[in-house]
């Protein structure tokens, strides 16, 4: 699948999304099952991400939490869009940097790719500190998630993370859709 394809398949959602708010009144009344008929959908472009966008260069050891990550999401046999959504708040949350603890300058007991406390039930700092089991803990927390497929990626991040910064999470969006096209099928 190429990446302008996938982008495309990603970019659905948001607008699937879109659509149910503003139609959603008035989709409420409607039969499904008197309505339903086969839709053959093409997209021609490519919507952009939320907001402004950040992007920063990433070593090897980043590259390879990027690709960790999306081998736990393959492995928990969820789509591209959790990984889209998984690496996005990584890179918000750590920069793709499995951070120990940090000392005066640690978020309270946060700790790992996703900045997960011990003290909040993610689990134990060297299990917060491996990136497949707090990819898998995050994933686990995003499937519990009503609708995070269709969500705006920086809802479905904040919905999980419980983060003092909500919105922060959108900027990381086209390089996280970048980072998952390139990587997804090597």
């Amino acid at each position: 699948m190429n990446t302008i394809f996938r982008k495309s398949m990603l970019s659905v959602a948001g607008l699937a999304f879109a659509g149910g708010v503003f139609a959603g009144p008035i989709a409420a009344h409607a039969n499904p099952a008197a309505d339903a008929k086969p839709v053959a959908a093409a997209v021609q472009t490519v919507s952009k991400p939320q907001g402004d966008q950040s992007h920063i260069s990433l070593n090897d050891e980043q590259t390879a939490n990027a690709k960790a990550i999306i081998a736990a999401t393959k492995k928990a046999g969820l789509p591209e869009r959790a990984a889209v959504i998984s690496i996005a708040t990584s890179l918000q949350e750590s920069k793709l940097e499995n951070l120990g603890h940090l000392g005066d300058m640690n978020d309270h007991d946060s700790l790992g790719l996703f900045q997960q406390r011990p003290s909040s039930g993610w689990g134990t700092p060297e299990q917060i500190t491996n990136p497949e089991y707090s990819t898998t803990a995050f994933l686990k927390g995003l499937k519990q998630v009503d609708g995070w497929q269709d969500m705006p990626l920086t809802q479905a991040a904040q919905t999980v993370q419980v983060s003092a910064y909500p919105d922060a999470y959108a900027q990381w969006e086209q390089q996280a859709t970048d980072l998952v096209g390139q990587h997804w099928n090597s």
